[in-house]
Parts: structure tokens; C-alpha cells; sequence
């Protein structure tokens, strides 16, 4: 899920909460829709609210009221507005956040109020990140594939292979590579893997080796296993920092904006980074650094990695369903889809708006970001019922044990499995 600065968490709490109950019908006959956006950097805040005024200077008898949410708060503040009665008609998120409110009942099975313009534009396997049960609870729309954020000129003069979406790095080479990059001396380093929240990253780059950790039986049951293929990603990062001294152990406990100075300083040739985070390099890097945009590593199923995208849902308490699925149908016609991309320097998931020229230009290597988007998969966790307390409790600090050279591999695997399946069996009874 894009994370975002906590700058709106109270206020968009309360904000949500004194809006008042969703879907108002005025005496006038006039129905205004509440629409809660999660949208925070100015780019994508004003290509949200430009849509809305567009919808309402041309819908006259739906209006539309932009009410601003945050990143940080949505989960609890959503929560608490369902259980209220207070919800928002039309609920900006993220797809590994819809579990829990799908089958709690406080969204609305939106399947049959999509028109088909949209549902064949957006491919099957996005699709899947929003649905449970055979039921839709969220139109997926954007998504975010995991990127190697490199200092262009440290690569050239080096002399490594630069990967291509076409030719990646296998995790082997990577780490090969990493090393010939920078061990330590001089405090320069090949990588530097800011993991202060561990699990999204390891699950989905490791469905590039193959990996799955949670398996559903045929009772519907979800079980976590920690096999071969789930140990490449995270076991390249351990032995990059503890055996080859590639990477920097500090930036272990960081955050992705947090590792920014030191790779503009030249301390790391890389960082492994969500694709949004260019802009954030394009308005902070010094004048003249060299960057680029690099595939992350490939295994055994190429260049496949998990993705939670962000999604529009509807409120199953709101009086006007079909009115806020219009309203959906038209923030995502593909000329719009195009804006929030470029406003939040995503890729959108509709086939026409990937085709978008606007997307598929080397400045700021979007290019290579397109290049990604049909490798991109639901993530592992989509439906895992119990997996917040699971990836909270259990497996956050088993990885951050495991990175920092706490535990070995072992000990991982039993805490990931053994402690794990205790905490999802209590939300599979």
C-alpha cells in the first residue's frame, strides 16, 4: 500500500467522522455523493479534485464531495465510520486493506454495477486483488511494482551488466553484483535494502523465485509454509549483509525516504524503492546526479512480483450504489486513469491507459515501469484472513531478526510457520 506522511491523520479522522451520513438526498432530489480520497502529494491531491468538479459541472443531480483521508489512519478511521453508520459512499484504498471490511459486510458486492468498458479494460489478474468469494469489492486502479533505483554513472564506471526489463539480474547475479559494486569499504555499498517494514517487500519479490508462503486447501483453509523457493529473496538479503558486507545494516530499520541522502551522497549504488519514489528523487537529488531505473531481480517465474493496488470501493450502506459506481466508471475512463498515474507516479492498471504515450517516455524511465506491468500479481497476503496480526506479531520481527543476523534461517522458518499458523487458525475456525 503507497504510504504516505502523516500530515492528515487527525484531521481527516474528523473530517470523515462530522461529514455526516453518506449518500444525502437534499429536498431538491439532488443526491450528493461522499468520495474519501487518499490521494496526499499535490500532483495527484489536484487531478482528484479536477475530476470531481468535472463530474459535478456535468452531473447536476449527483454531486460529488471530495472529503480528504490518509494513508495512515484509513483502516481504523474506516472502521469506525462502518460501524457508525457514517461511512463514505465511494472509499479510496488499497486491495490487502479490503479483506477484513469485505467480509465483515460493510462493502458492497460491485460486480454487476460495472459496466463492461471497465471490467475488460482492467485484466483479470488485478481483478483477482479485489475479490472475494467470487464477489467485486473494489475497482482496482493503480499499482506500484518494487524497482532498483541506481546511480547511473557508479554502474557505468564499474562495468557491471545494467539489466534491462527484457535481460534482469537473476537473485544470484544481483548479489554477485552488489558485492562487486561496494563491501563496506570506504562506506560505500552496493545496495542498501531500507526494510523497517519487511514482510510486503520479501512476500512479493519472492513470488519472482517461485515463492508463495501461504497455501489454500481445498476446505478454504490458509496455511504458511516456508519452502526452497521462499528462502532466495530474503537469503540473498541476509548474506548481502552479513556475509558479503554489501549492504548497509543500517538502513535496515529505514524507510524508503530515509536512505534518500546517503544514496544522493554516493554511500549505496542502489536501493531498492517502490516506482513512485522518482519523484521524490527528481525534486531532491543534486543537480546533475545520474540515475536510472532498474528491473529488480528475476527467478524462476522471470520477473513476477506481488502488488497491492489501490481501489475504489462503495460502501454497502450508501442509498446510492449505482450512482457511485458511475461515478467510479467515469474517475477511471482512460484518459483519467492517465492523470492520477502521472499524479502519483504510478502505472495505472487499465490496458488503454498503459498504452498512453505519457507513460512509456525514458524521461524519469517510465518506460521501464510500463515495461513491469504484466509482470505484476495480486500479492500473496490478498485474502489471507488474520494476516495484519500475522505480519505484525509474528513475521515483522522474525525478518528484522533475520536481516540484522539475530537468528539464522532456522529459526526464521519456525517462527514464520509454527508461530504463524497458531495466530491464522484462531481466524479459521
Amino acid at each position: 500500500m503507497r504510504t504516505a506522511p502523516r500530515l492528515f491523520s487527525a484531521v481527516a479522522a474528523l473530517t470523515l467522522l462530522l461529514a455526516g451520513c453518506s449518500g444525502d438526498s437534499g429536498d431538491d432530489g439532488k443526491i450528493t455523493l461522499q468520495f474519501q480520497s487518499l490521494a496526499w502529494q499535490k500532483e495527484s491531491v489536484d487531478a482528484n479534485k479536477a475530476l470531481v468538479e468535472e463530474w459535478n459541472a456535468t452531473h447536476p443531480d449527483v454531486q460529488v464531495e471530495y472529503i480528504q483521508g490518509s494513508w495512515d489512519s484509513v483502516h481504523d478511521q474506516l472502521l469506525t465510520s462502518f460501524e457508525g453508520g457514517e461511512a463514505p459512499d465511494i472509499i479510496h484504498d488499497a486491495s490487502d486493506d479490503l479483506a477484513d471490511f469485505a467480509y465483515g459486510g460493510y462493502l458492497a458486492d460491485i460486480g454487476d454495477l460495472l459496466p463492461e468498458r471497465l471490467t475488460s479494460d482492467i485484466p483479470e489478474r488485478s481483478w483477482q486483488t479485489a475479490t472475494f468469494d467470487g464477489k467485486v469489492y473494489g475497482v482496482p486502479f493503480l499499482q506500484e511494482p518494487r524497482v532498483l533505483i541506481a546511480n547511473a554513472k557508479w554502474l557505468k564506471e564499474s562495468g557491471v551488466r545494467v539489466p534491462t526489463p527484457d535481460k534482469p539480474w537473476s537473485w544470484p547475479e544481483f548479489r554477485k553484483i552488489t558485492k562487486e559494486l561496494g563491501d563496506g569499504d570506504d562506506g560505500k555499498y552496493g545496495v542498501a535494502w531500507p526494510l523497517k517494514e519487511p514482510v510486503s517487500a520479501t512476500l512479493n519479490l519472492s513470488l519472482s523465485t517461485g515463492g508463495k508462503m501461504f497455501h489454500r486447501g481445498a476446505d478454504g483453509k490458509v496455511d504458511v509454509r516456508f519452502d526452497a523457493a521462499d528462502e532466495i529473496m530474503p537469503r540473498t538479503v541476509h548474506d548481502q549483509v552479513n556475509i558479503d558486507k554489501s549492504a548497509s545494516g543500517t538502513t535496515l530499520g529505514m524507510g524508503g525516504s530515509d536512505t534518500l541522502p546517503g544514496f544522493f551522497g554516493e554511500k549505496y549504488a542502489m536501493v531498492p524503492l517502490g516506482f513512485s519514489y522518482r519523484q521524490q528523487i527528481v525534486q531532491q537529488a543534486p543537480k546533475g546526479f545520474d540515475w536510472q531505473v532498474l528491473p529488480a531481480p528475476a527467478g524462476a517465474e522471470g520477473l513476477a512480483q506481488g502488488v497491492s493496488p489501490q481501489t475504489l470501493s462503495v460502501s454497502e450502506d450508501s442509498a446510492h450504489k449505482k450512482e457511485a459506481a458511475e461515478f467510479i466508471d467515469f474517475f477511471l475512463q482512460p484518459k483519467n486513469m492517465v492523470k492520477l498515474a502521472r499524479g502519483d507516479w504510478m502505472l495505472p492498471t487499465g490496458a488503454e491507459a498503459l498504452k498512453d504515450p505519457a507513460l512509456r517516455t525514458e524521461k524519469d524511465d517510465w518506460a521501464v515501469g510500463t515495461a513491469l506491468a504484466e509482470h505484476l500479481r495480486p500479492a500473496p497476503a490478498q485474502s489471507v484472513r488474520g494476516y495484519p496480526e500475522w505480519k505484525d506479531k509474528v513475521a515483522t520481527p522474525a525478518f528484522q531478526e533475520y536481516y540484522s543476523g539475530a537468528i539464522g534461517l532456522g529459526e526464521l522458518r519456525k517462527r514464520l510457520v509454527k508461530d504463524g499458523n497458531l495466530v491464522l487458525a484462531r481466524y479459521q475456525r
